[in-house]
């Protein structure tokens, strides 16, 4: 479908966008008045998402159905854009895969799909898109992390740990491109109403601290957007928590995760 000789039309690329925070943040860049290109698994859902959003909004939506499981699938959306003449001006890496579990009992399978999408797609992506984004002079990268990164959670090792990877990916880019016009924002949530932790197994009952609304992340990462930060959390809470731990021993600092996040039925 290349159209002529037109000028490529600038987009927001949101990975996980069928759901979930990358569905609530869909709707809040098309709000905004950004062109999409949003991927996920479920071709009817983003179809339904793209139709509801050109409607409400006037915006142009591109949908590209991929399971980023699959190790070419950035590449196939690389190359995607370029067949439909698509900029990709900020690139959301949102989709996450996650299995509550003590690691031993994780499938290799599992193991290999977390890792895939949580760290391999995300750094693929980024490095796809960002040699154009430094070309212009202008663009964001936006991760959504999460708290779960800033030290191993018992019961969510691996998770844990491929959030911990894309938060410090995301530093060392937000030092490596400045002066460059583009930005990167590692985003930190905690538990977030978004049926993600039905998926992964991870019992909601026995969390014990709050699990709030993806409305709030949305706004954490407009804020970080806006204001070109390094790393945000969507609540006060969540940056006490993060805060909390450079005066409490490390192993004390993961004792207390492992109680408050109850990831594991063995505690």
């Amino acid at each position: 479908m290349m159209q002529g000789s037109r000028e490529p039309l600038s987009v927001v690329l949101i990975t996980g966008a069928s759901m979930g925070i990358g569905r609530a943040l869909a709707c809040a860049f098309a709000g905004m008045g950004h062109h999409l290109l949003l991927v996920a698994r479920s071709r009817e859902t983003l179809a339904e998402l793209a139709e509801t959003l050109r409607r409400k909004h006037g915006v142009t939506v591109f949908c590209c159905p991929e399971d980023l499981v699959e190790p070419e699938s950035s590449q196939r959306i690389s190359d995607y854009c370029l067949e439909h003449l698509l900029a990709v001006e900020i690139l959301v890496n949102c989709a996450g895969l996650s299995r509550a579990s003590d690691f031993e009992d994780l499938a290799f399978r599992e193991l290999e799909g977390i890792m895939a999408v949580n760290m391999f797609a995300a750094a693929k992506l980024t490095r796809l898109f960002l040699p154009g984004m430094v070309e212009k002079k202008k663009g964001t990268i936006i991760n959504i992390a999460s708290l779960a990164g800033i030290q191993g959670v018992p019961g969510l090792a691996l998770y844990s740990a491929t959030k911990s990877f894309l938060i410090t990916l995301s530093e060392a880019l937000h030092v490596e491109l400045q002066g460059t016009g583009v930005k990167v924002v590692a985003v930190c949530p905690g538990f977030v109403d978004t049926g993600f932790l039905e998926k992964a197994m991870h019992n909601r009952r026995r969390i014990r601290l709050p699990v709030y609304e993806s409305d709030l992340v949305v706004q954490a990462v407009l804020r970080g957007y806006r204001k070109n930060r390094m790393r945000v959390y969507p609540t006060f809470l969540d940056y006490l928590l993060v805060f909390s731990q450079r005066f409490t021993p490390r192993i004390l600092v993961v004792k207390i995760t492992d109680f408050l996040a109850a990831a594991r039925d063995r505690q």
